[in-house]
């Protein structure tokens, strides 16, 4: 092979490297091109899982498959479809008896027979969240206990009366309520620890009722709003007949409102998370507040200050009790010596006309008359400065 025949080999495969590279040159050109027409995937940042990019709103809302959640409905695919979900309370069947299985299972068959539109059947299982009802014990603890605190001051008040009855009636209610406070207590703890257990489930079924704004001829003419009342008046309508339907069959049944449609929605997607971080505590929390809400300092301490008046309050209302008796049995005694001026002076008057045996006698009578208001003071009993009887026919 000459050197010439060499030459031309190796220029020719110089010329097709040359054109390779021109055609890679282009094809990158025109997929950067492409990539500033395309508008920017809004970047999802998570500071625990690190940051994700190519997931954009859009995207995100594809995979959820709802819009939003709105007056108590699910609002899907951009306002063609609205949902509105019944939790049912289920019935015991096993437990029934043949004629209550026989009723039961006529009124299952009528309910579905009057049926006009489409429905689903949704069963989930969570665990138990004891949450709602440990606070619901402690609050009713809390209302117990103050009651017999109110129970002590009526004791108190009735001893300072002397009325054994009232408080011989104050005890045993005192005694009655605290036995229901300590067996409140412990159900309160015993309650807390099983919510503890993670391994308790309830199954929740639940009745999903849809309408498609093509079922409405005039959808397109519609605003946003107008589209979603009329919605929102059909699938009421429609969840209202089914569960008067269910009931036949001893089933009760109740319209999710928007915070529990969210709440099952959030356990669909994320049955994992869902024990660990709960959307009511969520929402309790106020983690979408425009600012924190939460008490400040300044009126933690105020609210200490009013209960710490208030006990004082309490207290100091009780013993003002016990020391006004006093005054009172004081202005019966008082009563009880104008009665007796007033009956003296009667008798003065129709002194002359009265024998004066007679008039001798109705003084004395007078004189040692006990009326009914006449009692001595507490005081006076507690010091030992009663008047005998002979001191009072002296004076």
């Amino acid at each position: 092979m000459s050197v010439v025949t060499i030459l031309q080999i190796i220029l020719a495969i110089l010329v097709f490297i040359i054109f390779c590279l021109i055609g890679v040159y282009v094809l990158i050109m025109y997929i950067n091109k492409k990539k500033e027409e395309e508008p920017e995937e809004e970047v999802v940042e998570d500071e625990s899982m690190g940051t994700f990019r190519g997931l954009s709103k859009e995207s995100i809302y594809k995979f959820m498959e709802f819009d939003e959640i709105k007056d108590n409905m699910i609002i899907r695919k951009n306002r063609n479809q609205y949902v509105m979900v019944i939790q049912c309370q289920g019935v015991n069947y096993d437990l029934m008896s043949e004629e209550e299985k026989t009723a039961v299972e006529e009124g299952f068959v009528q309910f579905l027979n009057t049926l006009r539109f489409p429905i689903q059947l949704y069963v989930q299982t969570r665990s138990l969240n004891l949450k709602d009802i440990i606070d619901e014990y402690k609050a009713k603890v809390s209302t117990i206990a103050t009651d017999i605190e109110k129970i002590n001051a009526r004791i108190a008040n009735a001893k300072a009366k002397g009325n054994e009855k009232l408080r011989q009636r104050l005890e045993f209610e005192k005694l009655r309520k605290s036995r229901v406070l300590d067996y409140g207590v412990d159900i309160s703890d015993y309650v807390g620890r099983m919510s503890l257990n993670k391994n308790i489930l309830q199954q929740k079924t639940y009745v999903v009722i849809s309408y498609f704004s093509s079922e409405f001829s005039g959808a397109n003419d519609c605003s946003p709003d107008e589209l979603d009342n009329m919605a929102f008046s059909e699938l009421y309508t429609r969840v209202q007949s089914v569960i008067h339907a269910l009931q036949a069959s001893g089933v009760n049944g109740k319209i999710l409102d928007s915070e529990s449609l969210a709440e099952l929605l959030y356990v669909a997607y994320n049955r994992d998370d869902s024990e660990l971080i709960q959307l009511s505590k969520a929402l309790d929390s106020q983690y979408d507040a425009l600012y924190s809400t939460g008490k400040d300092v300044l009126e933690k301490k105020q609210e200490k200050l009013q209960e710490a008046i208030d006990a004082e309050a309490l207290e100091l209302a009780t013993d003002s009790i016990i020391k006004a008796d006093r005054y009172r049995q004081i202005d019966k005694l008082k009563k009880a010596q104008m009665v007796k001026d007033k009956a003296t002076d009667i008798i003065e008057e129709y002194k002359d006309q009265m024998d004066p045996v007679i008039y001798e006698g109705a003084k004395n009578e007078i004189a040692k008359a006990k009326l009914e208001d006449e009692e001595e003071p507490e005081e006076e009993k507690k010091t030992g400065t009663r008047r005998t009887k002979k001191d009072t026919e002296e004076n």
